[in-house]
């Protein structure tokens, strides 16, 4: 062979490697929805901490190779460094070590003052398993149907979690699933909020909650613990990180921890996480009649869920004197969006009435739900194993 021929040989072999080479219309679609993510983290301010790392990751999963070139590159390629950041979504790992960065940045005194707001938090979880039976019905197994329902606690490192153990062919189209409405929490609660609730409701004012003390911050972690995981001790490796967080918080004797929890490490293992499920967002596996079910059942889920802890607060309401009424557009906070929820319900009241700060009171049934949803996520987990 001739030295023409060698190069044009080698040139024509280079090609077939080549992206160019390997692309299909859905890899391009798919490329295009990473793309549409980042413009609304970026352009619209939706989440782009969880979006931005989400949509690169779809971009980088759905680049065109040849697979059978021994590259070991891809995501789902053994010894690749995708692969190897994978195994912490697929094992199970990030999402206990975002609930540590949550624990250590969270504070729990708006439900330590007033604990009857735990309920709303619980009522919210309806939307889970209101999901869970109309997965059901559409065909999908008991277990593929658990991981599909809790998307409707709103909590997207639970999602992972429990769709990792239980439907893992489904794990990213679920975790894309609960993150896109996480972040479109600003969008569809504020609707549905007004819809269910009336003038008079939205400028109810709640009274100051009391203050509470170091004692009582320090106790909640473990008591929390204690009660969550002698009910449902398959939510251990979730709820213990939780209440570990928080208890490095209380403590007052390690805030050096609570700190990197809640900010360094916090911050790597929202990256990697973001990324690896936006990179299992392969074509082949997403572009599917199965992924447009799961986001109808998870859009379903949400809605049902922040309506059930809206219409949870107007049922208390009837039973409670009239200076201990709550405020009804604190329900929607019982999803476990933390702290956005809690926000929109601050927004709206401040809407209606600029001197009506609902925002600490929002934070009582935010955390609830944050529990919530890892307690729902542990009693499915623990039924299905």
């Amino acid at each position: 062979m001739g030295f023409k021929e060698f190069i044009v040989s080698n040139f024509n072999d280079f090609l077939t490697y080549t992206g160019f080479a390997n692309a299909t219309v859905e890899n391009l679609i798919m490329i295009v929805v990473g793309a549409i993510f980042i413009w609304l983290a970026i352009k619209k301010d939706f989440e782009p901490l969880l979006l931005v790392p989400i949509g690169l990751g779809i971009i980088l999963g759905n680049i065109p190779f040849k697979w059978d070139a021994g590259l070991e590159i891809g995501l789902y390629e053994d010894n690749s460094v995708l692969n190897i950041f994978y195994q912490g979504v697929k094992q199970g790992w990030y999402p206990p070590l975002v609930f540590l960065g949550i624990g250590a940045m969270t504070d729990f005194s708006a439900l330590i003052s007033n604990p009857k707001l735990i309920l709303i938090g619980a009522a919210a979880q309806f939307g889970i398993f209101g999901a869970y039976m109309v997965a059901l019905a559409l065909g999908f197994e008991p277990n593929q149907a658990a991981g599909i329902a809790i998307i409707g606690g709103a909590d997207g490192p639970t999602a992972i979690f429990l769709s990792s153990k239980l439907s893992p062919n489904l794990m990213g189209a679920i975790a894309v699933c609960a993150y896109s409405y996480m972040a479109l929490v600003p969008v569809i609660q504020p609707p549905l909020m007004r819809l269910l609730t009336t003038k008079k409701e939205r400028v109810i004012h709640m009274k100051p909650a009391r203050q509470v003390s170091q004692t009582e911050r320090i106790l909640f972690p473990i008591i929390g613990l204690l009660l969550t995981t002698f009910i449902v001790p398959s939510g251990l490796p979730l709820l213990g990180m939780l209440f570990l967080g928080n208890l490095l918080k209380e403590s007052g004797k390690t805030t050096r921890l609570a700190k990197t929890a809640g900010s360094a490490l916090n911050d790597v293992v929202v990256v990697l996480l973001g990324l690896t499920v936006g990179c299992s967002t392969q074509a082949s596996e997403f572009l599917t009649l199965n992924t447009i079910k799961i986001f109808v059942l998870g859009a379903m889920a949400f809605i049902v869920a922040s309506a059930s802890g809206i219409l949870f607060v107007k049922l208390m309401n009837l039973f409670l004197s009239k200076d201990k009424k709550i405020n009804p557009l604190i329900g929607n906070a019982g999803v476990s969006a933390v702290p956005m929820s809690a926000r929109i319900s601050n927004n709206l009241g401040l809407e209606y009435d600029r001197h009506n700060f609902l925002l600490m009171h929002a934070m009582g049934p935010n955390v609830a739900g944050v529990i919530g949803s890892a307690v729902a996520a542990g009693t499915l987990l623990g039924f299905f194993s």
